[in-house]
C-alpha cells in the first residue's frame, strides 16, 4: 500500500482507521472490535481516536481491539482544547493511555483550538515527548492562520493537521493544503465520505457502478490518489473494513478525475475551514 511520511520521517499506510461514533452502542461493540482487528490484518495500522469519542469509551474499545498487537499499531488520540494547557495536558494524556492500555501514543493531537495559547500547548506537547508519553504531536481543525501562528509559537515540530476533507469539502485545497505541503505536513482527512452522505450522490454512484465499485471506494480512491493525504474512514464491521481496504487498490483514470471535478468543483477562492 502507498505510504504517507510525516515530517520526522516516520512512514505510515496511506489509509487508516477512524473511530468517531464507535463504542456508542454496546450491541455493536464486538463487531467494531472485529473490524479494527481485521483492519490491522489488512495493513490499516494507523488507528485514530480521541478522549471525546463516546466520553472515552472509544479509547477503551481501541485498547481492547489492539491488545496483544500494540506494536503493529500507529496509535493516534486527541485532547480536548480545554485540556491543552501545561497543567492539564499531561493528566489528559495519562487518562487516554490508561483507557487505551498502553504506555505511549504514536501521535497526540490538539482536537481543535480553544482558549489556551498555542505556545503553551506546544510546550505541553513537547514535555510529553520528552517524558516518552507521546512520540510526536500534531493538531486538528486548525486553519491556515492558526497553523502559521502555531509555527511562530515554537510549533515547528507539528507533524500533521487533521481536517474535514472529502469530495464535498474541498475548501482546504485553496490555501491550507498548499501551506502544509510546503512544510511536509500530511493531511489526515476525517469524515472522508461525509459521514455516509456522499454515498447517496447520484453522479458518484454512476462513476462507481461503471467501475464495479462502491461510491465510498471511489471517494476514498480520490483521496488516496493525492500526495500527503491520509483518510481515516470508520468501519463498524469486517465487511466494511474490507470494502475500505479495497479502495486502496483502485486507480482512477484522468476521465474519472475530471468527472469528479465537474461534480465536486475545487474551490475558486479561500473558504472558512469546515468542521463536524
Amino acid at each position: 500500500m502507498k505510504t504517507i511520511r510525516f515530517p520526522d520521517g516516520t512512514a505510515v499506510p496511506a489509509l487508516g482507521q477512524g473511530t468517531w461514533m464507535m463504542a456508542e452502542d454496546a450491541a455493536r461493540r464486538s463487531d467494531e472490535i472485529a473490524a479494527l482487528r481485521e483492519g490491522l490484518s489488512l495493513g490499516l495500522t494507523l488507528i485514530d481516536t480521541a478522549e471525546m469519542y463516546a466520553d472515552g469509551e472509544s479509547e477503551r474499545l481501541v485498547g481492547e481491539a489492539i491488545a496483544g498487537r500494540r506494536d503493529e499499531v500507529f496509535l493516534v488520540s486527541k485532547a480536548y482544547p480545554q485540556n491543552a494547557s501545561r497543567g492539564r495536558l499531561s493528566r489528559a494524556c495519562e487518562a487516554s493511555l490508561d483507557r487505551l492500555a498502553t504506555d505511549r501514543l504514536d501521535l497526540y493531537l490538539l482536537h481543535w483550538r480553544g482558549t489556551v495559547p498555542l505556545a503553551e500547548t506546544v510546550d505541553a506537547m513537547e514535555r510529553l515527548v520528552t517524558a516518552g508519553k507521546i512520540l510526536r504531536w500534531g493538531v486538528s481543525n486548525l486553519d491556515g492562520d492558526d497553523m502559521a501562528e502555531l509555527v511562530e509559537s515554537g510549533g515547528a515540530r507539528c507533524q500533521t493537521d487533521q481536517i474535514l476533507y472529502n469530495l464535498t469539502r474541498r475548501g482546504p485545497e485553496y490555501d491550507l493544503m498548499p501551506w502544509l505541503a510546503r512544510r511536509g505536513m500530511p493531511v489526515m482527512a476525517y469524515s472522508p465520505v461525509e459521514q455516509g452522505r456522499l454515498l447517496a450522490h447520484r453522479g458518484l454512484a454512476e462513476i462507481a457502478a461503471a467501475r464495479d465499485a462502491t461510491p465510498a471506494q471511489i471517494a476514498l480512491a480520490w483521496l488516496l490518489a493525492q500526495d500527503g493525504v491520509l483518510p481515516i474512514p470508520k468501519a463498524g464491521s469486517v465487511a466494511h473494513v474490507r470494502e475500505n481496504r479495497a479502495a486502496a487498490d483502485l486507480t482512477l483514470s484522468d476521465t474519472e478525475r475530471h468527472l469528479l471535478d465537474e461534480l465536486f468543483p475545487p474551490p475558486s477562492g479561500p473558504e472558512p475551514l469546515a468542521m463536524l
